[in-house]
């Protein structure tokens, strides 16, 4: 079954369940079962995430703009998801007590933080589009025929500018830009609550800020439960976070973005959980190539990236010894270097401003669950209260 299918069936399931609450209690163990069918999802999702690429009937190769736009996706599913396990058809005074009455303000805290990662990753892509438009100078010099000294040095300066801003240190080449920068999608709805609790929208953020300890206090206070909490809902907030973490992480890994210093050991996950296997093994991938590129100072983990970079420093290393008309079997290597240079591109321009409309949508997908969580959260706290 397809993620949007289960979604559909899922989502359905629990609107039916909604239907019924005004005539029965909630049923605790349907709950468990929606617990149990939300873990599972999560766990399938993962796995078709770390499927090696001869498995992958698409080709998405892990870190690849299609494979990033998968992940998004299935953080999407998930939020839907978890929403509806959570709210519909819940008893509100049950979200009140502990542990959930610590357990979700820190989910809605840590979502605050997840927005601006996400526009940390938006202003990255920009970032990328224009290594693209870098290449896609080179391109077109390299395809002139002949090929001379002036398409030659045209082609040189591209690729040298492309490799520079590639290489530059993350507070210079992603988000910052100038001594501060102010980030925001926008806000829907005025409400009073909304300015209240979503203020940062739209402030300005310095060029101190850091998407590495951004991501790390995501995770300061994110404790696997325990004891009675394996089964309940205080699980499913720990996955929905967990997941919300991971994507964060990955996205950032991927998409330059400013200050990424240690981020291999910004996100551990407990090993010992069942569901989260393939969420680990992933996360284990990432991690090591995340210890590579700052090894070697390269750019980010991005394939498209990875191979534009190495592209570029080989077709450079040719123009600095080029002498026209050039050698025959060298031409003939340069201009399957400079098809694949071409292909990067072309997926680039296919694939980057989807996956920018895909991380506004988090964005204000974030934004508006919150919101309903907070008025879910005030009718509990009007529901417990006695009396008078």
């Amino acid at each position: 079954m397809r993620a949007t299918d289960y979604q559909s069936s899922f989502l359905g399931r629990i609107s039916i369940r909604r239907n019924q609450v005004i005539s029965m209690d909630v049923n605790h163990e349907q709950e468990l079962v929606d617990i149990e069918l939300f873990r599972k999802h999560v766990a399938d999702s993962f796995a078709d995430l770390l499927s090696p690429p001869e498995d992958v009937a698409s080709g998405e190769r892990l870190l690849s703009i299609s494979w990033l736009r998968k992940l998004v996706n299935v953080f999407l599913c998930c939020e839907s998801e978890f929403k509806a396990v959570l709210i519909m058809s819940r008893d509100p005074s049950l979200i009140s007590k502990p542990p959930l009455d610590r357990l979700i303000p820190e989910l809605l805290e840590r979502s605050v933080k997840a927005l601006d990662i996400c526009n940390s990753v938006s202003s990255g892509i920009d970032s990328v589009r224009q290594f693209q438009k870098f290449a896609e100078i080179a391109v077109s010099a390299f395809e002139q025929k002949p090929l001379g000294d002036g398409q030659v040095k045209r082609a040189r300066k591209a690729l040298s500018s492309m490799l520079t801003s590639m290489t530059s240190d993350d507070k210079e080449s992603g988000n910052c830009k100038g001594t501060e920068r102010a980030w925001s999608f926008g806000r829907r709805g005025n409400t009073a609550k909304e300015r209240a609790n979503f203020r940062s929208l739209s402030m300005i953020v310095s060029k101190n800020w850091s998407a590495s300890k951004q991501i790390q206090a995501m995770c300061s206070n994110l404790v696997a439960p325990r004891g009675g909490e394996l089964t309940g809902l205080a699980l499913l907030v720990y996955i929905m976070s967990s997941v919300m973490v991971f994507v964060m992480w990955a996205l950032v890994a991927a998409v330059p973005c400013q200050d990424r210093s240690g981020l291999a050991t910004n996100c551990q996950i407990p090993k010992h959980l069942v569901w989260a296997q393939s969420m680990i093994g992933l996360q284990e991938r990432i991690g090591e190539e995340w210890k590579k590129k700052e090894r070697k100072g390269s750019a980010g983990l991005l394939e498209e990236m990875q191979k534009m970079e190495k592209l570029g420093l080989s077709l450079i290393e040719f123009t600095d010894g080029f002498q026209f008309p050039g050698k025959t079997e060298k031409m003939e290597e340069v201009a399957t270097q400079v098809a694949e240079l071409a292909e990067i591109c072309r997926r680039m321009e296919e694939g980057l401003v989807p996956l920018q409309m895909q991380i506004r949508e988090i964005f204000h997908r974030i934004v508006r669950s919150r919101t309903e969580v907070l008025d879910f959260l005030d009718h509990a706290g009007k529901v417990s209260q006695p009396t008078i």
